[in-house]
């Protein structure tokens, strides 16, 4: 009993000897995690393009010189056939309008609104009558005029304001010295006015619409800020239109025609030509 306790004694004075080593050490009591696997590093491998060697391209073989007098073999002749001429397209053309007949001009002898408007008609009619048929090509055109006929119907001025085609001008100057009289002016008065020939197969010179020759005229559109730069800048005010008083819209609702079949057509036509449309097909 007394050797156990002293074996105990024993083995308890080393425990506390080596614990007291162990601190003077320096050596921690703390878990140290096992070291891990290194782990395996991931390969990159980078890939050049690299592009194979250009190769000379092979040159066509050069064709045989031959001399300029030289006349084509057969199978030349039949491998290079000359391109086909097309046919030419026929060119459109108009018939000259006939004259103004003597009730047309005893009409327009007569009516005076809108600055004599069916003397003025049928004096570019009476014209182009006398110029013969309009085909299509280099010279058509259209040439305007500016006109004065004497009270008594004889031409004083004749001026060519602009032209389009030569031949066209000539050709009406050419009528117009050959026109036969005609009827004295509806006002008594020298007539002056601005007169376009066309001189075309495609023009549309139908006659005239007077149903509303009665009513006032729209106003004229003017810049309001046109400006000369030199002159005092004032804002233009729109001219105002009156309507014609009762016994001026009497003489003139007297005068008025009825519109007649062809007259409705060319009016038609001219506003199509004017405000239709190529996808709508009019």
């Amino acid at each position: 009993m007394f050797r156990n306790q002293h074996i105990f004694a024993l083995v308890l004075t080393l425990a506390l000897h080596a614990g007291v080593w162990l601190l003077a050490g320096g050596y921690g009591f703390r878990y140290i995690s096992p070291a891990e696997a290194p782990q395996k590093l991931e390969k990159i491998v980078f890939l050049a393009l690299i592009p194979p060697p250009r190769q000379p391209l092979n040159e066509p073989p050069s064709a045989p010189q031959t001399s300029p007098n030289a006349s084509p073999t057969p199978n030349q002749a039949l491998a290079a056939p000359a391109p086909a001429s097309l046919p030419d397209r026929p060119r459109a053309s108009m018939a000259a309008p006939p004259p103004p007949t003597a009730e047309e001009w005893a009409f327009a002898a007569n009516y005076t609104n809108k600055n004599s408007k069916g003397y003025r008609y049928s004096w570019g009619q009476q014209v182009r009558s006398m110029m013969g048929t309009a085909v299509e090509g280099p010279d058509q055109g259209v040439v305007r005029f500016r006109i004065e006929i004497a009270p008594d119907g004889r031409l004083t001025q004749l001026q060519t304001l602009w032209t389009t085609s030569a031949v066209a001008e000539q050709l009406a100057r050419q009528a117009i010295q050959n026109m036969p009289p005609l009827p004295p002016t509806p006002t008594g008065k020298p007539l002056i006015f601005d007169k376009t020939i066309s001189f075309s197969p495609f023009a549309n010179d139908g006659p005239p619409i007077y149903r509303d020759d009665c009513k006032p005229e729209p106003p004229v559109f003017r810049n309001p800020f046109a400006w000369d730069g030199k002159s005092p800048q004032v804002v233009a005010a729109p001219t105002p239109t009156f309507p014609l008083d009762p016994q001026a819209l009497a003489d003139c609702l007297r005068q008025l025609p009825r519109d007649s079949v062809e007259a409705e057509s060319a009016s038609d036509q001219r506003l199509m030509d004017q405000w239709g449309s190529r996808k709508t097909g009019r």
